[in-house]
Parts: structure tokens; C-alpha cells; sequence
């Protein structure tokens, strides 16, 4: 039966790129001249560190553009509430989304019903099934999908006949 997988993954490799490329950038900057503004990337989040919230809008703009021109979506990106730090410093989580959460997952299966095409979804831990009978079905299906903002990055991955 033929069927495909929906994922939301991220090339790590790819967002440590980036991560360097913004620590480098903010080095470079002359408006960044002796400002204490650190970029840390840790398992599966960015910790930014700024003098004062201009500066930390400034990072974040870099950050994005990074991730932009290594071809990660902004999407996978959850940003956290900016909060004070010692030394009058400002702080930001940054978390990077990886996998379907399951609320999602279940938003993913009610429009691929709602659409009222001959498939089936079916959440798998991090990531949704679709079968169907026809292969033309599941290609409507990625292009329903596709079409929709569902807040998160989505890839179709193994596509099976």
C-alpha cells in the first residue's frame, strides 16, 4: 500500500553553522564594538546573552538571516521570553523544534480528514504515516498539506509505492 512520512527535522550540523556564523558576524560588527553579546548553542537549544533588548533584537536578526541563507526554516525556531540577567544583561532561550509534536500530529490527521481524500494518518511517536490506495491520493495529500500553515517546518520523507 502506498504511503509517506511527515517529519520536522533539523540538520544540527547545519544550525551549528549558523550559530558560528552569527558569533562571527557579531564580532565583526562595528555596533556590536564593545558589547558583551554571547550566542551558545547547546543540545537542542541557542542561549543568547545580550547588553540591553536592542542589542538582543539585533542578534536575533543576525540569527535568522544565518539560518535563512543555510536553508533552515525560521519555523522550527521557538523563541522564549527575553529575561533579565545578572549585570543588567538580557537573556533569550531559543529552542529548536525537532520532530510532530502530538498536538500537531492530531491537527495533521483532522485536515488530511477534512479533506475528504482517500487516506489515512496515523501519528507515530515523532512523525505521521499517510496510506492510501492510490498514489495520486497521497500527492494531493502533500499538496493539501503544503498549502496549509500549520506553525512547524514539515518534510515528506520516504515516499513508498
Amino acid at each position: 500500500m502506498p504511503s509517506f512520512d511527515i517529519v520536522s527535522k533539523v540538520e544540527m550540523q547545519e544550525v551549528d553553522n549558523a550559530v558560528n556564523q552569527t558569533v562571527k558576524e557579531i564580532g565583526q560588527r562595528y555596533d556590536f564594538k564593545g558589547a558583551k553579546c554571547e550566542v551558545t548553542l547547546e543540545k537542542d537549544s541557542i542561549k543568547i546573552l545580550a547588553d540591553d533588548d536592542f542589542r538582543l533584537k539585533a542578534v536575533v536578526d543576525i540569527l535568522q538571516s544565518k539560518f535563512i541563507k543555510r536553508n533552515i526554516s525560521p519555523k522550527a525556531l521557538q523563541y522564549g521570553k527575553a529575561e533579565t540577567a545578572s549585570g543588567g544583561m538580557v537573556r533569550q532561550t531559543v529552542t529548536i523544534q525537532q520532530g510532530v509534536s502530538k498536538e500537531k500530529g492530531k491537527e495533521i490527521v483532522a485536515v488530511i480528514k477534512d479533506s475528504k481524500l482517500k487516506v489515512q494518518g496515523q501519528i507515530q511517536d515523532d512523525q505521521v504515516r499517510v496510506t492510501g490506495k492510490n498514489r495520486d491520493d497521497l500527492q494531493e495529500a502533500i499538496r493539501l498539506l503544503k498549502g496549509k500553515d500549520l506553525g512547524i517546518e514539515l518534510q515528506f520523507v520516504n515516499f513508498r509505492d
